[in-house]
């Protein structure tokens, strides 16, 4: 597992919108979408039936990049990780109540164990820039 600096979880910490990047059978499948920075590791609420989640299913790798975009400031961290699929227990109801807690669209349209699962991405490796 990867370790992120001060710099690096303060940047995860202050941004809500990521980029996942999944694959299947070697075709690549980018989408955005919420995300939190929690315990070392990067959760992101899905739905059953998304092409992204089925491409977990069959392949755990998973990229997702993170990043702000200023014209000559630029500053983002890209991670790479595996995922583990989180759709009931203990976890589950941990990370659904950071949700609800950080997102509106959560609190409008909200869900119970089994009903959506949660994608934590545990980070082998990184890279960042312009966090300095």
């Amino acid at each position: 597992m990867t370790e992120f600096t001060e710099l690096e979880i303060s940047f995860l910490k202050s941004i809500e919108e990521a980029r996942i990047a999944t694959s299947n059978n070697n075709i690549p499948h980018v989408k955005p979408v919420s995300f939190v920075f929690y315990e070392n590791s990067i959760i992101v609420a899905t739905d059953y039936n998304t092409k992204s989640f089925q491409n977990i299913k069959n392949n755990h790798h998973t990229s997702i990049v993170i990043d702000k975009y200023v014209p000559g400031s630029h500053k983002a961290i890209c991670v790479q990780g595996v995922v583990k699929i989180i759709e009931s227990g203990v976890k589950f109801t941990e990370f659904y109540k950071i949700f609800f807690e950080k997102f509106q669209w959560v609190r409008n349209d909200p869900w119970k164990e089994n009903e959506a699962p949660f994608l934590q991405i545990i980070p082998n490796h990184h890279t960042s820039w312009g966090l300095n």
